[in-house]
C-alpha cells in the first residue's frame, strides 16, 4: 500500500485530501504544520507522497520541502505542493528546492488524481 503524509493547517483541506487519497489506495498520516510533518517524517521515511501547503505557521512549507531535501534517505519522496500561493517566483522556488509537482488551491479530485498518477507513474 502507498503511503502520503498531507500538510496543511487548515483541517477542512486535510481531509478533502485525506479523502481522495484513500480512495486511491494511499494510508494517509496528516501534520497541520512543516516541524509537525518533519517528526512524521523521522519516523515514516517509506512514504510514497507528500502534499505540501505552503502557508503554516510555526514552519511553512518552503521551509519544510528544503530540510526534507537536505536528508537523502528522503529524495526518493515525491512532494507536491498544494497551495493558493500562485506567484511565478514562488512556483520557481518550490519545484528549484525540490517540489516535484505543483497544485493551485482550490482543485478537483480530478487534477490532484491526474498530478498523483503522473509523479508516481510517470504517465
Amino acid at each position: 500500500m502507498k503511503k502520503a503524509l498531507v500538510v496543511d493547517d487548515s483541517k477542512a483541506i486535510r481531509q478533502i485530501e485525506r479523502k481522495y487519497l484513500e480512495e486511491l489506495g494511499f494510508y494517509v498520516l496528516e501534520a497541520e504544520n512543516g516541524e509537525e510533518a518533519l517528526q512524521i517524517l523521522k519516523e515514516n521515511s517509506d512514504l510514497d507522497l507528500i502534499l505540501l501547503d505552503w502557508h503554516m505557521p510555526i514552519m511553512n512549507g518552503y521551509e519544510f520541502l528544503k530540510k526534507m531535501r537536505e536528508n537523502s534517505a528522503y529524495s526518493h519522496i515525491k512532494v507536491m505542493m498544494v497551495t493558493t500561493e500562485n506567484q511565478q517566483k514562488s512556483v520557481i522556488d518550490a519545484i528549484m528546492a525540490g517540489a516535484n509537482e505543483y497544485l493551485m488551491k482550490p482543485f478537483d479530485k480530478e487534477m490532484l488524481e491526474t498530478k498523483i498518477r503522473y509523479l508516481l507513474e510517470g504517465f
